[in-house]
Formats: structure tokens, C-alpha cells, sequence
């Protein structure tokens, strides 16, 4: 499991079939994913320094998860890391810097849709989470309320560590516009949630510009 300056290694993600569901509006639906590759692991503090010039870790080592990074921040990580590789950037941010595209034929990085995180979370499982919680997340009742590296769980059936606990994950996708407007998702829990909210199906919102410290990302590609 790579962490360093090599860049991300992506786990190849099988097609399938996921079931979202929305409690305000109380509505489920499916979505079919298409294969796709996500990130093994969180993007670390070592690489988002690396690939984005920002100051190096602060407390603790390169391997933690880079937290009190923005859905715009991890936005154009995506695209700083697309551009470092030689790959098309999936993002063009328009001249006034608040409006976002993406490009669906691109073979850069880019966020994960909330369906794409949901199905790879669960990994053919079928229950809240891919295995017993303390094995596979940190979250309040073992974290010491604290960032932990990555990789330090067990992972899911398909390779990917830390979908649970550690840090929230932001998503492409819009959270409720009708309500919420230009909040996105955010997924998986993080080290100071109690247990019930490190669950594969648990949402989460905020604004785009939001900055806190159980907030991080990781990065996906679109199969080509």
C-alpha cells in the first residue's frame, strides 16, 4: 500500500447495483455503477503536500489522512494530481472560481460519486458495515479521539482501507438542492463519530467550502 510520492494506489472497483436512500425525503433508488478505480486509502498528508506544494504534515507523521481540506480543496487536488501524471483533468472550474464541471470522458482524478463510494464501501456485503467495527475503522470508542495513519484497519473484501472511521470522505454529489443547495455528501464517518455513524450507508452534508478536522478524501479514476 503505497502512501508516498509515487501517487495512489487504485484498487480496481466491479460494476454493480447500489441502493440509495434519502431520510428526509424518506425515498430509496437504485443506481447502476460502472467499474471504475478508487484510491486504496484516504489521500495522506504526504501526498496532498507533495502534489500541491501546501506545508508538510503538522502533528504526527506523513501517513495520516490530510483532514480540514475542503470539497473545492479536494477538487483541485484531483486536477493537480491529473496534471502531474500526464492525464486529462476531470474538473474545469470556471473564471469566477465557484462553479465546477465535470468531464465525463477524462481519464484523470476525480472525487467518487456517493453511489461509487457506497458500492465500494460495501464490497458485496450486505449489512451496515464489511466487517465488526473495531477491526476495520477508527471511531470514538477506539480512536483516543484522534487521527490514526491509514491502513492501520483491516480492509474490505476488495482492498480498500479506511471507508469507514478516520476521516469523512467527501463525494461528488450534491447532497438535497431543494433544501440544502450547493452542500455535497460527505461519507463513511470519522474517528470522533459514535458508532452509529460509521455505517456504508450513512450520509452526511456540507458546504463545499467547509474546513474541519474529521474531513478528508480520496480519489477516483473512471475505467477506460
Amino acid at each position: 500500500m503505497d502512501t508516498g510520492e509515487r501517487g495512489p494506489t487504485m484498487i480496481e472497483v466491479p460494476p454493480g447495483t447500489v441502493t440509495l436512500s434519502d431520510r428526509r425525503t424518506r425515498r430509496s433508488w437504485a443506481v447502476d455503477v460502472a467499474a471504475h478505480l478508487l484510491a486504496a486509502h484516504p489521500v495522506t498528508r504526504e501526498q496532498y503536500a507533495h502534489v500541491t506544494g501546501a506545508p508538510g504534515p503538522g502533528d504526527g507523521t506523513g501517513r495520516l489522512p490530510v483532514e480540514s481540506v475542503s470539497w473545492w480543496d479536494a477538487v483541485r487536488y484531483c486536477n493537480a494530481l491529473s496534471e502531474r501524471e500526464g492525464l486529462t483533468p476531470a474538473y474545469r472550474v470556471d473564471a469566477g472560481g465557484d462553479l465546477v464541471h465535470r468531464d465525463a470522458s477524462a481519464d484523470g482524478y476525480r472525487l467518487p460519486t456517493e453511489a461509487e463510494w457506497e458500492h465500494a464501501c460495501r464490497a458485496g456485503t450486505s449489512g451496515p458495515r464489511y466487517g465488526p467495527l473495531d477491526d476495520i475503522a477508527w471511531h470514538r470508542g477506539n480512536s483516543g479521539e484522534r487521527l490514526h495513519e491509514v491502513g492501520g484497519r483491516l480492509p474490505n473484501p476488495w482492498g480498500l482501507y479506511d471507508m469507514l472511521g478516520n476521516v469523512w470522505e467527501w463525494c461528488w454529489d450534491v447532497y438535497d438542492a431543494e433544501v440544502y443547495g450547493a452542500y455535497r455528501v460527505l461519507r463513511g464517518g470519522g474517528w470522533f463519530d459514535e458508532h452509529w455513524s460509521c455505517r456504508a450507508s450513512v450520509r452526511r452534508r456540507s458546504h463545499p467550502t467547509f474546513r474541519v478536522d474529521d474531513v478528508g478524501f480520496r480519489v477516483a479514476r473512471t475505467a477506460h
